[in-house]
């Protein structure tokens, strides 16, 4: 088969790594891809937002199948252009991928389909969203109702954090994403990632994950799209993950199919736990990032026989097979972020790091300049190592990373420490 994956961040690192992996795939192409990904698949400059230049891509290559990464070209309605084209794809129709790109609207979904969630209420002024705040008080979680790049969610403790937070929106500094807000009930717990993979009826579980949003050691400093992960997620228990299925992913994939818009692809819950039942934090229609690094590990070469049946409405025929081990993904940053970083900075090191099956640096946001390898991007390594343990796959982790010198970057050193 003739492959083509969307996007050029870790997560496209991931998936096109386990793709490759497969003998079903004998060309593959990642659009616009990165240093890392050109090392094992061909790279492509194309507009992944543009479906019309998507399918004329496909068309010219002889595409037989294309994975979509990132939210974007999801919510642009890619999969749409390419399924009228007669293009498989993996991924949601624009319709469907609102359950990511509307937060007001997955609560709607939500309410109507029974699923426990936040309390919440929604605002388009920001006065009546400012009473709200000053009625309700804090903590309290304010979040941009479009998407917002993994940025536009602020979990206010006090109600000050909370107003200046309408301010920004409304302001413009999440652009048209800020344009409405969603206000929700402040939920205490553990969060954690449970991934599926929905055909429009079957609902398949392909694994759980626990990311690290916070930029420094202990859950301090600001949020980020995420600063390492590991998966499996020890508090997301096998009942924990029977109860999420039963009262909040299939009525969720009941509801959009009874609305016309069945969701197909994969469908990342994020949860809250606490007292051994889960409430829906949010759903994405996209694998995680930092979360898909840990996954793809895990899953290898099986991973392009799931996203197949997916799109072909096949996977009631079947199952997981997971390795009874673990993976750990530590994030390398550039010096700032999330705020202002410096591009360009000189990486290196990583010739002599192994990379096999348990042991792999997926390459989030690097370029090639003149020969040498630079940082291009705010999240720039993911340092992803397997074990038998916990322990073990993020000892590995931590060692590969003492090997590399990148004098612009930085890491937390705790990541796992949920778990561990």
């Amino acid at each position: 088969m003739n492959i083509l994956v969307l996007g050029g961040g870790g997560r496209e690192h991931a998936l096109a790594w386990a793709i490759k992996q497969n003998p079903k795939c004998d060309r593959l192409i990642v659009a616009p891809g990165n240093a890392g990904i050109a090392a094992i698949a061909e790279c492509a400059e194309l507009d992944i937002l543009d479906g019309g230049a998507v399918v004329d891509f496909a068309e010219q290559n002889a595409i037989d199948f294309v994975v979509i990464g990132p939210e974007a070209p999801l919510a642009a309605g890619v999969a749409d252009r390419l399924a009228e084209a007669g293009i498989l794809a993996f991924g949601p129709s624009a319709a469907a991928a609102r359950l990511e790109a509307s937060k007001a609207f997955t609560k709607e979904i939500c309410d109507a389909a029974g699923a426990p969630t936040a309390a919440w209420a929604r605002f388009d002024d920001a006065e009546a969203a400012r009473a709200h705040i000053r009625t309700t008080g804090a903590p309290i979680v304010v979040k941009a109702d479009g998407l917002a790049a993994g940025k536009g969610v602020i979990v206010a403790m006090d109600e000050a954090t909370a107003l200046g937070a309408i301010d920004d929106m409304f302001s413009g500094e999440f652009g048209a994403a800020g344009a409405e807000v969603v206000i929700e009930e402040f939920m205490t717990g553990e969060e954690a990632s449970f991934f599926l993979l929905c055909d429009g009826e079957t609902v398949l579980p392909i694994g759980t994950a626990q990311d690290h949003k916070r930029a420094f050691d202990g859950d301090e400093g600001p949020n980020t799209g995420g600063m390492g992960a590991y998966s499996p997620a020890p508090v997301l228990s096998d009942a924990i993950a029977e109860q999420a299925l039963a009262e909040i992913v299939r009525p969720t994939i009941r509801e959009m199919a009874r609305r016309g818009t069945p969701y197909k692809g994969v469908l990342y819950a994020g949860l809250m736990i606490e007292n051994g039942r889960a409430r829906l934090v949010e759903y994405n229609v996209r694998f995680g990032d930092p979360e898909c690094q840990v996954l793809m590990m895990r899953l290898g070469a099986q991973v392009l026989d799931l996203l197949l049946a997916c799109a072909e409405g096949r996977l009631s025929e079947l199952r997981v097979d997971w390795a009874d081990d673990h993976a750990l993904t530590v994030v390398m940053a550039a010096e700032g972020y999330p705020g202002p970083y410096a591009k360009g900075s000189i990486i290196t090191g990583l010739d002599a790091l192994p990379q096999d099956s348990a042991h792999m640096v997926f390459h989030a946001g690097t370029a090639l300049d003149n020969g040498r390898l630079v940082a291009a991007g705010g999240r720039v390594l993911n340092v992803t190592a397997r074990g038998a343990t916990l322990a073990e796959a993020r000892s590995r982790a931590y060692d590969m990373i003492a090997q590399i010198d990148w004098p612009g970057g930085f890491c937390r050193s705790d990541i796992g420490w949920r778990a561990l």
